[in-house]
Parts: structure tokens; C-alpha cells; sequence
């Protein structure tokens, strides 16, 4: 790891995430009455609650309206989610504000074009091995595994490894 990428993982106060491709694989699991199903990755959840017994935040912003992620951001103990949201960053300042830090503290991962505008302001962008080109273009971490598949897992082992 380069020495670069050290110091900006050292400076880590809040890690936040898109939901769909990153906490899922992408897909979307539907019953026969029309009911929208994610899969949710045990491994994510594991390295999350370590990141937060860190001491470091974490937070949700996803464009996706689907109740199982906040769901799923309870039993892990995330307060910070935010679904439905279309403008990204404006949601991740209003954050940032209120823990009062900046975003060159902030880590997000992001794995479409949704994501880009957040990607380029952090200071730690990450993204899944399955990531639209555009976005692991920008990032600063790639994950190996995609998403859904412990991607997620693998940002929080980093930043707690090295933080």
C-alpha cells in the first residue's frame, strides 16, 4: 500500500456506502406478488461493526427506496441511512456538517454513475471489483471481491487495519 493511500485511510472519521452493488450484488429478487428482495452479505455486516467499534461512523445514502436496507442498517446498528435519496452529496455534506468534519475524512463506496460526484469529492473512494468502469476509474481503493460479495468487508478490514 502506498503511502498515499495510508494517510488518506488514517484520516477516516465516517464510512458511508451506496446500497444496491455495493451492500447487494445489484440484483433485484422479486416474488410472485411484485415484492422487491436484496441479499445482504454476513461478512459486510461483520466488518461494518468493527469499523464502528472503531470509533468510526457509518452511513447509508442509496437512491433505491427498498425498506430491507434500512432493515438491514438496524440489525447492524447503522442510524445514518438515507434512501431515495437523489442528490448524493448534497445528503453526505448535511452529514458531515452535523459530525462535524469534512470530507476529507469521508470513504464511500460507490459502484455506478450515481456515485461519481461523491467518488470525487472524499477522500477515500472506493469501489467493488464490479464497478461500472467510470467509477473504479476514479477510486482510489478497488476492491478484489464485487459487490454484495464482500466488497464491503474488505473496505472495513483496510480501514481498520490501517487506521
Amino acid at each position: 500500500m502506498d503511502k498515499d493511500l495510508q494517510e488518506r485511510i488514517a484520516k477516516i472519521r465516517l464510512l458511508v456506502m451506496d446500497s444496491d452493488g455495493v451492500l447487494t450484488d445489484g440484483g433485484v429478487y422479486m416474488d410472485e406478488e411484485g415484492r422487491e428482495f436484496r441479499r445482504f452479505d454476513i461478512k459486510d455486516g461483520l466488518g461494518l461493526k468493527r469499523v464502528m467499534e472503531a470509533g468510526i461512523a457509518v452511513a447509508i445514502i442509496s437512491a433505491s427506496s427498498i425498506e430491507s436496507v434500512r432493515h438491514r442498517a438496524e440489525k447492524l446498528g447503522i442510524s445514518e441511512v438515507h434512501i431515495g435519496i437523489q442528490d448524493k452529496l448534497f445528503v453526505l455534506q448535511e452529514i458531515c456538517q452535523r459530525l462535524g468534519i469534512t470530507l476529507d475524512q469521508v470513504a464511500y463506496i460507490g459502484d455506478d454513475l450515481a456515485d461519481l460526484a461523491i467518488l470525487r469529492e472524499v477522500s477515500l473512494a472506493c469501489a467493488p471489483a464490479d464497478a461500472v468502469e467510470e467509477v473504479k476509474a476514479v477510486a482510489k481503493l478497488v476492491t478484489s471481491r464485487p459487490g454484495g460479495h464482500g466488497a464491503v468487508r474488505e473496505v472495513c478490514d483496510v480501514i481498520v487495519n490501517n487506521n
